[in-house]
C-alpha cells in the first residue's frame, strides 16, 4: 500500500481476481444448495402424490387399539372370549377373505377393519364396520400325530370381498364382544391380514408373517419351539389356520393378540416410511415364493424378525438382487431357517410350514446347527451372501449400534462420529461374520452384543454392491424400527437387560439416506 493510502495496481489486481472467485465460489454454492432443496422439494412434491400419501391424508382413527384383553390363563396365550383367524395371509382387490371368529361364552361381536399406516400420527384408519354377528364357540383341533398340528376348521363370520379402493397396508380386523359376563363390558381381540397389489412401487415391505406363525403359541405352548422332542429341530408343523395367541417372546404386550408381530417389531417402520410419503406396497413372506410381483419394485426391505424363509423366497430374492433390485435387511436373525409352506388340509397353498434345517450352506453356524438340533431335511445356501453377514451363534443379546465408517454416504447428514454408538439398538437377535470374499463389501457399524448380560458375541452391519449398480444393506438387529417411530399401539420391547430408546434423528436420517438412494 501507499503512503498515501491507495493500493498498487499489480496488488488491486490481484485482490479483485481474489474477491472475482470468492463470490463465484460463494455463488456456486448457493447454486449447488438451491438445487439440492429444488431436487429435496420435488422429491417430497412426488411423494406427496403418490397412492400411499393420498391415503393417509384421509382421517385417522382415534380408537383402533385393543383396550381390553383377557388370557384364559394368567400364565397363558390365549383368550377364548373371543378370537379369530384369516383364511389367507394376503389377499388382492377383488378376492375374498373368510374371517372366522369363535366366542366362549357364545355372545354377539362385531369386526371393525383398519387400515394401519400414519394417518396425521394416529396411525389407523377405519375402513368398515362389519356386524354384528351371533358368536358361538368353535372347537380346538385335536392334533393327529406326534406333529402337534393345529389346525383349525371353524366356519367363517363373514366373507369379506377386499373393494377395489383398499390400498396395500397391513390391515387389522378388531374383533369385539357387545358385553361381558357383567353386562357392563366387553373383550377384544385381532386378526391380521395384508392387502396386496401388482403396481410398480418404489418399495416392497415384506412382513415377517412365517416368523410370526413359527413362535404362535395358540392354542397352550405349541409352537415348533415347544415339541418334546427339542426346541430347534424339525418335529412340529404348525398352520396359519389358527389364531394368533399373545406374543410370547421377550416381553408382555397386549395388543399383540391376535396381530402376531407386527405392532411389535414392523409397524414403526411403516409408520414412518407412510409419514415420509414413500411410495410403499406390502407383501406376506408367502408372496415371494415367486419373483415376478417383486421384481417391479426399485426396492426389498425385510424388517424386524425375519427368521423363516421357504427356499423359494430365498432363490426369488437372489434373483431380485441379480436384476438390479435393491435389498435392505432391516432385521435381525434374519433368513435363518428353511421353513418349507405347503398346502393346509384343503388344499389351499402356504397355510403350513415346520423348520426344514438351517441356511448357511457348509458353513461352520449352519453345521453347528445341524450336530446340536438335527438331523434336518433341508439346508439352505450361506445366507451371508445374500444378506452381507451371517446368523452366528449365539445370535441373540443386546448392545448398542456402534458407527465404524461414518464417512460413507449413508451417514450424510447425521453428525456421527468413529466410535459414536445408538444406545441399545442391537437387539434381540442380530448377524455378524460377514462373508470375506464377498466383493465389495463393507462393516460400516460393528461391536459387541452380551446375551444374558454376560456372554459377548460380535455383531456387524454391512453394505455391498449389487451387480446393476444397487446394494444390499444389513442393519444386523431386530430392533431398527424402535428409533424410527413410536406410533400409537406399540410398545418399546426390552431383552437382555438391555432396550432401545425410542425414534433417533440419526438412525432416521440413516434410513433416509438409504431408502432415498435405493429408489432413486
Amino acid at each position: 500500500m501507499h503512503k498515501d493510502g491507495t493500493t498498487p495496481p499489480a496488488r488491486r489486481d490481484v485482490l479483485k481476481a481474489t474477491m472475482a472467485a470468492s463470490v463465484g465460489a460463494l455463488a456456486s454454492g448457493a447454486a449447488a444448495n438451491k438445487a439440492s432443496a429444488q431436487a429435496e422439494t420435488l422429491a417430497k412434491d412426488e411423494r406427496d402424490q403418490t397412492l400411499i400419501s393420498r391415503e393417509n391424508a384421509r382421517e385417522g382413527a382415534r380408537d383402533w387399539q385393543l383396550t381390553r384383553v383377557r388370557l384364559d390363563e394368567r400364565a397363558g396365550f390365549r383368550t377364548s372370549l373371543i378370537e379369530g383367524y384369516c383364511s389367507r395371509q394376503s389377499v388382492a382387490a377383488g378376492d375374498t377373505l373368510d374371517i372366522m371368529v369363535s366366542t366362549r361364552p357364545e355372545e354377539k361381536f362385531t369386526i371393525e377393519i383398519f387400515r394401519t399406516g400414519y394417518y396425521g400420527g394416529r396411525g389407523a384408519r377405519l375402513m368398515t364396520t362389519l356386524g354384528p354377528f351371533q358368536g358361538k364357540a368353535q372347537p380346538v383341533p385335536v392334533p393327529q400325530d406326534d406333529r402337534r398340528l393345529h389346525e383349525c376348521q371353524w366356519e367363517p363370520a363373514v366373507s369379506l370381498t377386499i373393494p377395489s379402493d383398499w390400498p396395500s397396508g397391513v390391515y387389522l380386523g378388531r374383533l369385539t364382544t357387545l358385553k361381558d359376563a357383567t353386562g357392563y363390558g366387553y373383550w377384544q381381540s385381532y386378526v391380521v391380514f395384508i392387502v396386496k397389489d401388482d403396481r410398480p412401487a418404489d418399495i416392497l415391505f415384506q412382513c415377517s408373517d412365517n416368523t410370526w406363525q413359527a413362535y404362535n403359541k395358540w392354542p397352550s405352548n405349541f409352537s415348533v419351539y415347544t415339541h418334546p422332542k427339542g426346541n430347534q429341530g424339525p418335529w412340529a408343523d404348525v398352520s396359519f389356520d389358527r389364531p394368533y395367541a399373545k406374543y410370547a417372546q421377550i416381553y408382555e404386550n397386549p395388543q399383540s393378540m391376535g396381530s402376531g408381530e407386527w405392532l411389535c417389531f414392523e409397524f414403526p417402520f411403516a409408520y414412518w416410511l407412510e409419514k415420509e410419503g414413500y411410495d410403499v406396497t406390502y407383501c406376506s413372506n408367502s408372496d415371494l415364493v415367486t419373483p415376478d410381483r417383486a421384481l417391479k419394485c426399485k426396492s426389498f426391505l425385510s424388517v424386524g424378525h425375519d427368521e423363516y424363509w421357504d427356499i423359494r423366497q430365498y432363490e426369488s430374492v437372489v434373483k431380485l438382487r441379480e436384476e438390479g433390485v435393491n435389498l435392505l435387511f432391516f432385521s435381525g436373525n434374519a433368513v435363518c431357517w428353511v421353513s418349507p409352506l405347503t398346502p393346509n388340509a384343503s388344499g389351499v397353498p402356504a397355510r403350513r410350514m415346520f423348520r426344514g434345517g438351517p441356511y448357511g450352506g457348509d458353513y461352520k453356524w449352519a453345521t453347528g446347527r445341524e450336530e446340536k438340533h438335527g438331523p434336518f431335511p433341508h439346508r439352505g445356501p450361506d445366507e451371508g451372501y445374500l444378506m452381507g453377514s451371517r446368523n452366528v451363534s449365539p445370535v441373540n443379546g443386546a448392545g448398542d449400534w456402534v458407527c465404524v465408517k461414518p464417512e460413507h454416504w449413508m451417514f450424510e447428514g447425521t453428525g456421527m462420529k468413529k466410535g459414536e454408538s445408538v444406545p441399545g439398538l442391537i437387539g434381540w437377535e442380530y448377524h455378524g461374520d460377514p462373508p470375506k470374499d464377498l466383493p465389495g463389501l463393507e462393516v460400516v457399524a460393528a461391536g459387541t452384543a452380551l446375551q444374558g448380560g454376560v456372554n459377548p458375541q460380535q455383531w456387524t452391519a454391512t453394505i455391498y454392491p449389487g451387480p446393476k449398480k444397487n446394494f444390499v444393506f444389513n442393519a444386523s438387529t431386530i430392533f431398527w424400527c424402535q428409533d424410527l417411530a413410536s406410533p400409537p399401539g406399540h410398545m418399546l420391547p426390552w431383552s437382555h437387560w438391555a432396550r432401545p430408546h425410542g425414534p433417533d434423528d440419526r438412525v432416521q436420517r440413516i434410513t433416509k439416506n438409504l431408502m432415498d438412494r435405493a429408489i432413486s
